[in-house]
């Protein structure tokens, strides 16, 4: 296989001992050759891409991965091929695993926070489709793995998953896998973004666009831009429409949180009953919240009991536009902690589109 992304290039498959990496400074890959043996049968090597960001948690990604990868060396290296790709800059993890799944890799294992995991969930899409194998006649696809390091993980708290390397080592070795559900993001222009953890609307998001500029404080840059974010906060009535039906207004609306796992924020339980396999997503409404009401509420949003709390709501949808009743376009919108935007969005699910080690 070859991976051509500018800082990275690989050589594998057919000649798993023609392994190389292209760059500058250092090289991004390793690999060491031998038989997987499952089941009492000889089976061919798996071709694992590991995609680190070695800047994340202003450096300690990278700090822990480098202590980290003797172990995985060891312990997966006498039945994978092992590739390490460090990321350049923002995308750029997208680029590296579309190449990765064109060429036939077995898994691509996100290494760090939910940042990368949400672009190398965004990297299994390509022009709104899935990306394909080039090579029609293979028999298998690629999965996809995580090694949560960084300052959240939030998609792992989801699956019951501790925050523990070695733990997610151990799933790659057994290579159990399980289908989940992908969110999918539509706007009036572009392209078709992807989420795999929660996508929010308004305050919650204006939150985490001000958090981002705060990650060298860690899990307290979410206080940090939940602060910022009140200032001037306004509800807003919002439009939307669910599962195609009849459009509904709902008024000052505060935070609208759409779950297809239960997490965000750094382990707040926004959406409680959300699950990455029932093919549908939980959406939860804060409507008339004021400052005090997330001082005096906050433990309830952080612990997954908020659903009972006055002006609180919850619904499964399969589909969700929202519009703004109004014409401000200032109306923020994230998914797993990334800005995308401002209203109109249209949320779909797409039902158990990705296998993911487990």
């Amino acid at each position: 296989m070859i991976i051509y992304q500018g800082v990275v290039a690989v050589a594998m498959a057919r000649n798993p001992s023609l392994i190389r990496a292209e760059q500058p400074k250092a090289s991004d890959l390793t690999s060491s050759d031998c038989t997987v043996l499952r089941g009492g049968a000889s089976l061919r090597r798996r071709d694992l891409i590991f995609v680190v960001n070695p800047r994340g948690a202003n450096g300690t990604t990278g700090q822990q991965w480098k202590k980290l990868l003797p172990y995985l060396r060891s312990r997966l290296g006498n039945d994978c091929n092992i590739c390490e790709s460090l990321t350049s800059g923002p995308s750029h993890a997208i680029d590296i695993t579309r190449e990765a799944i064109r060429e036939g890799a077995d898994a691509v294992i996100a290494v760090g926070g939910d940042g990368t995991l949400h672009e190398v969930v965004n990297g299994f899409f390509c022009g709104g489709k899935p990306v394909c194998n080039h090579d029609m006649n293979s028999s298998h696809s690629t999965a996809l793995g995580i090694i949560p390091l960084g300052t959240g993980s939030d998609f792992a708290r989801t699956l019951g998953w501790k925050n523990d390397p070695h733990d997610a080592i151990e799933r790659i070795a057994k290579g159990l896998k399980s289908k989940i559900d992908v969110g999918c993001i539509a706007g009036e222009i572009g392209e078709s973004h992807y989420f795999i953890n929660v996508a929010d609307i308004h305050l919650s998001a204006k939150a985490g666009y001000y958090a981002s500029r705060y990650k060298k404080f860690g899990n307290l840059c979410y206080v940090i831009g939940a602060l910022q974010a009140f200032f001037r906060h306004h509800n807003q009535d919002l439009r939307i429409k669910v599962d195609e039906g009849e459009w509904e207004l709902c008024s000052q609306v505060t935070a609208l949180c759409i779950g297809n796992a239960k997490y965000f924020g750094g382990g707040m339980k926004i959406t409680p009953n959300a699950n990455p396999s029932s093919g549908d997503y939980e959406v939860v409404i804060l409507q008339d919240f004021k400052w005090y009401d997330f001082i005096l509420k906050l433990h309830k949003l952080y612990n997954g009991t908020h659903l009972s709390v006055k002006n609180v709501s919850s619904r499964r949808a399969r589909s969700i536009e929202i519009e703004e009743i109004g014409s401000s376009g200032s109306i923020f919108v994230q998914s797993d902690g990334e800005f995308l935007g401002f209203l109109p969005r249209k949320f779909s699910i797409l039902p158990g589109v990705i296998e993911l080690i487990c």
